[in-house]
């Protein structure tokens, strides 16, 4: 509706240019959006790149108005080359040069969160609340990183003439710091502490160095990333309830090893990562998780969506002596002990018919397409 000098296709393999959006968080608390003009058919080899930046207070509409200013202007090098150029002109506004400024906050960008919901029935109530502060400093080669939460939630359940109430409480703090050494190395360091009852934990806390290498330049990173993170780390833990090892406190060494995986392309997304930690008193207390996220356009019409995450989980160090009651378990008030834990769905969808039937026709709400989802 808003870029009418151009036919749209329904499927990227039917067009002369594909158009690529990605996006990446900016230190403000906004968005960059990177849109990657690749020509096919006889424009092939006629690529291009722009930016578009959003603000933290831009609206939906904002942003819109400015994506689509971002896309005509890289459209018109390849409408410049067809027989409608003719009909295209090219406006310019003048504008004062905008001096330099000085940000008097010095890069730094606050925020402060709070939300809370209730419901209910006859037999069962449920509350929460939780609230959520962050600082955050990103330049160049800086990134600093504090954040903090706290949360509550309670229900009650009514069986008969007996009430069951489920209570749940947390709060955290997560600092990071990272240094660029240009293209491809980072360092620097991460630091948490936090508190949970349901993970049976008065006060854990974990600091150590990091050390991080992207294999492909952090410039290429909204298209491209497989970064490889290192981190050990020293752990304290202090328990509510004896743990099943006999502890109230744990004082212990861990290694942590991250490889990630990030690939944006006109045929798809692939995102995936694999991480490995051991402590160094024990190495059976280990765990390793797999998550993949992968998104195929098979050929026309046809699509596949993939997602996934295992865990090996041999490291549940602040389980409770006692285990957990009945109640416990079916309202999951306490962690339960287990060697692996796993989610996966599976989504399909198939599209047939005109490719230039792109007319937009608001009356009656949105129409859903068609698909098949599997979900485990």
């Amino acid at each position: 509706t808003e870029i009418t000098f151009v036919n749209y296709v329904r499927d990227r393999k039917e067009a002369q240019v594909q158009v690529l959006v990605t996006t990446q968080n900016t230190g403000s608390g906004g968005t960059e959006y990177t849109v990657t003009l690749l020509g096919l058919e006889n424009f092939a080899g006629l690529d291009d790149t722009l930016k578009y930046v959003s603000t933290p207070s831009e609206t939906q509409d904002e942003i819109r108005k400015g994506l689509v200013k971002v896309l005509k202007l890289g459209f018109i090098r390849y409408v410049a080359r067809t027989p409608i150029a003719k009909e295209v002109s090219i406006g310019f506004t003048q504008s004062k040069t905008q001096a330099g400024v000085k940000d008097r906050w010095d890069y730094w960008v606050f925020s402060i969160s709070g939300n809370s919901f209730l419901s209910g029935e006859k037999s069962v109530s449920s509350s929460y609340l939780n609230g959520s502060a962050s600082a955050h400093r990103v330049t160049k080669d800086l990134k600093v990183s504090l954040s903090g939460y706290v949360n509550y939630s309670e229900s009650d359940f009514t069986i008969t003439d007996q009430t069951i109430k489920s209570v749940s409480r947390g709060k955290g703090l997560d600092e990071l710091v990272a240094f660029g050494l240009g293209e491809h190395w980072s360092v620097g360091e991460i630091a948490s502490a936090y508190s949970s009852t349901y993970r049976n934990t008065r006060l854990g806390i974990s600091l150590g160095p990091a050390v991080e290498y992207d294999i492909f330049p952090y410039s290429e990173s909204t298209r491209r990333q497989l970064r490889i993170l290192y981190s050990p780390s020293f752990v304290h833990s202090t328990y509510y309830d004896e743990t099943m090892f006999g502890k109230y406190a744990d004082n212990l060494f861990k290694n942590d090893l991250t490889v990630t995986v990030d690939i944006k392309q006109p045929w798809g997304t692939i995102s995936t990562s694999i991480e490995g930690s051991h402590y160094f008193n024990d190495f059976k207390k280990n765990r390793l998780q797999v998550f993949g996220q992968l998104s195929l356009s098979l050929f026309e019409g046809m699509s596949v969506n993939l997602f996934g995450s295992v865990s090996m989980i041999h490291d549940q160090l602040s389980l409770p002596m006692g285990g957990a009651t009945p109640d416990e378990i079916l309202l999951r008030q306490k962690e339960l002990a287990t060697q692996y834990s796993y989610f996966a769905s599976i989504g399909l969808s198939y599209t047939f018919g005109s490719i230039y039937n792109n007319i937009v026709n608001p009356r009656f709400g949105d129409q859903s397409g068609g698909g098949f989802t599997i979900i485990y």
